[in-house]
């Protein structure tokens, strides 16, 4: 009997794809190690945004004695270049060099902004941490420079990346590489806080600097592996260089017809709803229904859960044909349940509900999360692959930075106003505040659903539908 008849090896074969869900993504001219490979640069954006947002923002407040508005602030500096992304994404889409690339030199460019902001912060950090130093305004300077270069730099290096992977892949398997790009954003996020939480565990000085500039160096490796040999030398291109038309111009073609527009305003709306939220749902667990530490901490892992299980539903539900559109409303109906169960946790003393209302918000954010990306890549189809992604990047990215600011503002402007008595003495209880955000988010997702409806309404075109698998359908 040949090998090629062997009943395990033939047994194997089948169980492999089972087994990795996204083993079916590859093609010939685009192989899974090479995809593997691409993926990197999602490691070093991952890397980056766990250390601005989770790392220094507690090293910052707590060992270095920074003031939190001041915190606060840095923190925000990346995202004033996330709206720049769907501008980026044209660019490289006709983006002249001397070899004919288009994508990498966007990458490598956004490499050497994250590593030049990583190179001065951990000094500019240290430096705005001493109050008593007379240059600790060129802390405060170095710093938001740092912050504001990285930002840049992980933008662009993700806008462009994405967009070689659109260009690399076969129409019908685009969303399924990008899907596979993100699980490796995801675990790369997951990983990069396990490692900074170890490493700085006795915390120095001396040690942050030695994080930061690993994380510096480490972007350049990864990236710098991830885009060699991934796009080829075309000749003819850079010999005959497409005329970039103006950048409005190229956007009213785009969301000609409406489509376009309509999602975009769909992603804004429903990442408001999902994300404003996200620095208020373990302090409502802890100051109202007196949770621990522990225990808050443990919504992470919830919510962690909600969101593969969303991934494998979505892919389950665009692999039999669902349209992407549905699937993002469902998400926002489930969204909307979720924050009703947390609002009556309280009042019902159950904090069954309340863990349940976040896994649930972890849920109906990740079916909307994967619909709307796929539909964007469907919008890729015009030629418009770096604008798409630019595009949608910019305005999840922009609506989460908005969503982080208005939540704890709005929080605490209405406990404020309820400690003065301006709502009466029913209502001045701790957690008003905290409920008045949550259901100005079951508006936003209400207001998500009225702007998606035609969406789902309409019959959906081929490009919508076409290649929808994901590459999760088939996890057992």
């Amino acid at each position: 009997m040949s090998r090629n008849d062997d009943p395990w090896a033939q047994a194997w074969r089948e169980l492999l794809p089972r087994i990795l869900p996204f083993s079916d993504v590859s093609s010939a001219d685009f192989p899974l190690r090479r995809i593997l490979r691409l993926s990197l640069f999602q490691v070093s954006v991952g890397m980056a945004m766990v250390l601005l947002q989770g790392t220094l923002n507690r090293v910052m407040v707590v060992e270095l004695a920074v003031p939190a508005s001041l915190v606060g602030l840095m923190l925000a500096l990346p995202l004033v270049f996330a709206p720049l992304r769907a501008l980026i994404g044209h660019r490289s889409d006709y983006h002249h060099s001397a070899f004919g690339l288009r994508r990498i030199p966007y990458i490598w460019l956004g490499s050497m902004m994250q590593f030049g902001g990583f190179a001065m912060m951990p000094f500019a950090l240290l430096l705005l941490a001493d109050v008593n130093n007379q240059f600790n305004v060129l802390g405060q300077m170095g710093a938001a420079l740092a912050f504001l270069l990285v930002g840049a730099g992980l933008h662009t290096t993700q806008t462009a990346g994405l967009a070689l992977a659109t260009d690399l892949s076969p129409p019908e398997k685009r969303p399924r590489v990008v899907a596979l790009l993100y699980v490796t954003l995801l675990a790369a996020w997951a990983g990069s806080s396990l490692l900074f939480g170890k490493l700085l565990t006795n915390f120095s000085n001396e040690l942050l600097i030695q994080v930061i500039q690993g994380v510096a160096l480490a972007t350049i490796i990864l990236n710098v592996v991830a885009l060699w040999k991934q796009e080829a030398i075309d000749q003819q291109r850079a010999a005959n260089p497409v005329p970039r038309p103006p950048f409005m111009e190229t956007w009213r073609h785009f969301t000609r017809g409406g489509r376009a527009s309509r999602l975009l305003v769909v992603v804004g709306l429903g990442t408001l709803g999902f994300t404003m939220q996200d620095i208020l749902l373990e302090p409502y667990g802890g100051q109202i229904l007196g949770l621990s530490v522990s225990q808050t901490t443990a919504l992470n892992a919830i919510w962690a859960a909600g969101s593969l299980l969303a991934f494998v539903l979505a892919a389950r539900l665009m692999g039999r044909g669902s349209e992407p559109y549905r699937i993002a409303a469902i998400g926002a109906l489930i969204g909307i349940l979720a924050f009703v169960a947390v609002i009556l946790s309280a009042p019902l003393d159950a904090t069954w509900l309340y863990r349940a209302g976040a896994g649930l918000i972890g849920f109906g954010g990740g079916l909307f999360m994967v619909a709307t990306l796929t539909a964007a890549m469907a919008l890729a189809e015009g030629g418009f692959s770096g604008l798409a992604l630019g595009a949608w990047g910019a305005v999840q990215a922009t609506a989460m930075g908005v969503a982080f600011a208005a939540g704890g503002i709005l929080r605490d402007v209405v406990m404020g106003m309820a400690n003065r008595g301006v709502f009466g003495e029913d209502l001045a209880w701790p957690g008003l505040g905290y409920d008045v955000v949550y259901a100005l988010e079951i508006l936003l997702l209400i207001g998500t659903l009225v702007v998606i409806l035609p969406l789902v309404l309409r019959p959906g075109d081929a490009n919508t539908r076409a290649g929808s698998k994901i590459g999760l359908d088939h996890m057992p």
